[in-house]
């Protein structure tokens, strides 16, 4: 199967680096993506759009063999959640890892402060502690260097979505720094964030115990997550 593997903020294709290998060594065809605008820290990134995102996923869908698998980390399950509204006859399953699908003319909780245009890697001490769990010293310092700052209009447009076709395509919610009992809560109590998820047909909801970056802490274990969607 062809695996489409979603960076989430201030990420490139090479943040999936120690999963590809394990998807590719099952049998599939990993399919890690750099979008727009994250191909270096020198790329001009004062004109990317979401939809920029959206439609390079949807590029990446059509290009492969259906029916595919797509996976979003963080903030980009919500733009795979776009790619699979224009295409819900080619996608199998959407994966969401330490994310969720956001409804249409929603935009990204996150609130990051912006820096001429774009978002950059905030100092650590911004995010939650269950966030960092097991990302050690030395994965910061290499996630830091490699940082690619988001631009800020993926973050802050609205969601565009249409088609209600995507409702019948199966989601997969992998939980790292929250877990799937805390996740069903939020659902059953309607908050706004996950407001979309619970109008989907068939969620299956997975723990994954970790930090918000599971493909630096426990790729193994994330892979044999994203294998066992398939």
């Amino acid at each position: 199967m062809d695996i489409i593997l979603i960076p989430g903020m201030w990420l490139d294709g090479s943040s999936w680096e120690r999963v590809v290998p394990l998807l590719e060594q099952a049998g599939h065809r990993a399919h890690p993506l750099t979008l727009p605008g994250m191909e270096s820290r020198d790329a001009d990134r004062s004109k990317i759009t979401r939809q920029d995102h959206v439609d390079a996923i949807v590029a990446a869908i059509d290009a492969a063999t259906p029916p595919v698998l797509v996976v979003g980390h963080s903030a980009s399950a919500a733009t795979g959640w776009a790619a699979v509204d224009a295409r819900p006859e080619r996608v199998a399953r959407l994966v969401c890892v330490g994310g969720f699908p956001i409804g249409d003319g929603e935009g990204d909780p996150g609130g990051y402060p912006v820096v001429d245009g774009e978002i950059p890697l905030p100092d650590w001490s911004e995010f939650d502690e269950a966030d960092l769990v097991d990302l050690d010293d030395a994965a910061k310092a290499t996630m830091r260097e490699r940082a690619i700052p988001t631009p800020a209009r993926v973050a802050q447009d609205p969601q565009r979505l249409s088609n209600p076709r995507r409702y019948d395509v199966p989601v997969t919610v992998i939980c790292p720094e929250f877990t799937s009992e805390m996740l069903r809560g939020w659902v059953e109590q309607g908050l706004a964030p996950v407001r979309e998820l619970g109008r989907i047909r068939n969620v299956t909801y997975v723990d994954l115990p970790t930090g918000h970056w599971p493909q630096f802490t426990k790729p193994e274990q994330l892979a044999a997550e994203i294998l066992r969607s398939v």
